[in-house]
């Protein structure tokens, strides 16, 4: 069965747990939108889209390097945080698919619940537990809230859900091309975000994990799981975390051939697919097995897929 990202950063798929009934999304009543993340104008350009470092993950496809133009977009400065998740659920009553398929998948050490609400673990990555009501509200499990959280990115959230979100607040995901010209915040074949220096010269500059993977997390960075959203320095387009922290949904459908076939004007991603595309690593990712916090790095799970380390930014219509 489909594990999402294979290095282990990633998590699995929600099918992994085993069969669930398939439900339909509940839909957002109409209700004004109160989408209150502050924005950043990314300008119009082009950039060379996918890995020059040489430290690409084979199956992810990150090449060929292509020229990708864009046209000038507003995007999210920040993920979408818990408090601005909770307006949404306030003004719609809407429930996630984590809440309507009765689990998530959370990390090990995070975990808060009953031992009667584990599931049980992927064998591909025993770190991750499918857990009985744990939602965006509740990230470790019934026995966890948001409480003092709510300046951090929401998790939990589904493809679908971030997409009746957007709907929501008459806004939509952004493309891969975007995310990743956004990311870069204006140079060009670098690495990270603030460029080729790495994560920890000179103080930590977003948050990953440190230590030995999945055992201990020396906390260097200050969090075990998410940090706020302004916990670290923006980029040059004055876009908050957009490595680490939480992976993020983009709009396409995820290939890792597409590269090959894109073209070079505002690129939408395959017609199709099984799996939809995220972007820039989480507070799991470790250079010693998983360097998926990079610009270009790419990853994917199916649009049903919840888990403690995924979210969502917005770009305007």
């Amino acid at each position: 069965m489909d594990t999402g990202c294979s290095c282990g950063c990633g998590t699995p798929s929600r099918a992994v747990f085993g069969s669930v009934p398939v439900r339909a999304a509940d839909a957002a009543a109409p209700a004004p939108s109160q989408h209150a993340v502050a924005q950043v104008l990314v300008p119009a350009g082009s950039f060379v889209m996918g890995d020059s470092s040489g430290d690409r993950n084979a199956a992810d496809g990150e090449v060929p390097l292509h020229r990708v133009t864009l046209d000038a977009f507003s995007m999210d400065a920040t993920s979408v945080t818990n408090d601005d998740f909770a307006r949404f659920v306030d003004a719609t009553g809407y429930r996630t698919e984590a809440e309507q398929f009765g689990f998530s998948a959370v990390f090990h050490l995070a975990l808060a619940a009953d031992a009667a609400d584990v599931l049980g673990r992927p064998p591909q990555t025993p770190w991750w537990i499918g857990v009985r009501g744990a939602d965006w509200s509740h990230p470790g499990g019934p026995l966890s809230n948001i409480a003092g959280m709510g300046d951090h990115p929401v998790v939990h959230i589904s493809w679908n859900d971030a997409q009746t979100y957007c709907e929501w607040a008459g806004r939509r995901l952004p493309t891969e091309a975007e995310w990743e010209y956004a990311a870069r915040g204006g140079l060009e074949h670098r690495k990270y975000p603030w460029g080729d220096e790495e994560i920890d010269e000179g103080g930590w500059r977003t948050n990953i994990w440190q230590g030995e993977f999945p055992r201990v997390n020396t906390l260097e960075d200050g969090w075990l799981t998410t940090a706020p959203v302004h916990s670290f320095e923006p980029n040059g387009y004055g876009l908050w975390q957009m490595v680490g922290n939480v992976w993020e949904w983009a709009s396409d459908w995820f290939s890792p051939g597409y590269y090959r076939v894109s073209p070079s004007h505002a690129p939408t991603g395959p017609d199709r697919g099984q799996s939809r595309v995220l972007r820039g690593g989480s507070y799991l990712c470790h250079s010693s097995y998983c360097n998926r916090y990079r610009n270009s790095a790419r990853s994917q799970n199916t649009p049903d897929s919840s888990m403690g380390n995924a979210g969502f930014r917005t770009v305007a219509l």
